[in-house]
């Protein structure tokens, strides 16, 4: 439920091609869907620009096929993040159209073209180690109408690598920068470019990483300025935040 929908429903009732109860049947469900074991919250793109993203990691196969089922009555593009092969396998007994990227983690749904910006995010990433949840905010910020250039590897054992890639990188509107081990990545291309920087700590590392937290606190503790930091392997809140950025 978002402002073009709302506008073309109101439009038509006002002319008369389309029929009040019609109208009221679906405004029906214009807030929330209550499913039983999900309250669907459909008044949050028209809120925030953005429609609600379906967390499956905890939620059966089930549970995810029957929310997007739902979703597949409104016109907005549809993203399950956290998804497994076994989730898209049930999905796609109700939308054969929906695509999984087993890298990303993700179920897709494109049901519209969303205008897309000139400008581009870029996605960064120290190591290879790091695409899951690179490609998680990457995916994420492309089915909310966003060009994103990849730019991956390239982290500080071979920072040579970086410099190669610079001329990418100090084009694109936002940069998403993610790391684990030491997480000193998102440090350095906050020191060599003039755009807001997302660092995205991973759980990527040996023991002492602690399960990502010493990334998580080298980025918190950085002293490049307009760098900020989302939650270890929150690629989704970093692609986000990013077509937010991208977008304004």
């Amino acid at each position: 439920m978002n402002q073009d929908y709302l506008n073309q429903l109101l439009t038509g009732v006002k002319n008369g091609t389309v029929d009040i109860h019609d109208a009221l049947e679906q405004l029906k469900d214009f807030t929330v869907k209550d499913l039983g074991y999900a309250t669907i919250d459909t008044h949050r793109e028209l809120r925030t620009g953005y429609p609600e993203v379906i967390y499956g990691q905890g939620k059966t196969p089930e549970q995810v096929a029957g929310i997007i089922q739902f979703m597949l009555t409104r016109d907005n593009n549809i993203l399950a993040t956290r998804a497994t092969a076994e989730m898209y396998e049930k999905v796609r007994e109700v939308c054969p159209d929906a695509l999984f990227n087993p890298v990303a983690r993700t179920i897709t749904v494109k049901k519209k073209d969303i205008p897309v910006p000139p400008t581009y995010i870029a996605v960064i990433t120290a190591g290879t180690s790091d695409l899951p949840v690179a490609e998680e905010a990457a995916v994420t910020a492309e089915i909310f109408g966003n060009r994103v250039e990849r730019v991956v590897d390239v982290g500080v054992a071979g920072i040579h690598r970086l410099y190669n890639k610079l001329d990418i990188i100090r084009k694109a509107r936002v940069c998403v920068v993610v790391a684990g081990m030491e997480g000193a990545l998102p440090s350095i291309v906050g020191g060599l470019v003039d755009k807001p920087v997302i660092a995205v700590p991973t759980s990527v590392g040996y023991g002492a990483n602690f399960g990502g937290l010493s990334a998580l606190l080298g980025m918190l503790t950085s002293c490049a300025s307009g760098t900020s930091v989302v939650n270890i392997d929150n690629g989704f809140g970093a692609g986000f935040l990013a077509s937010m950025i991208n977008k304004l």
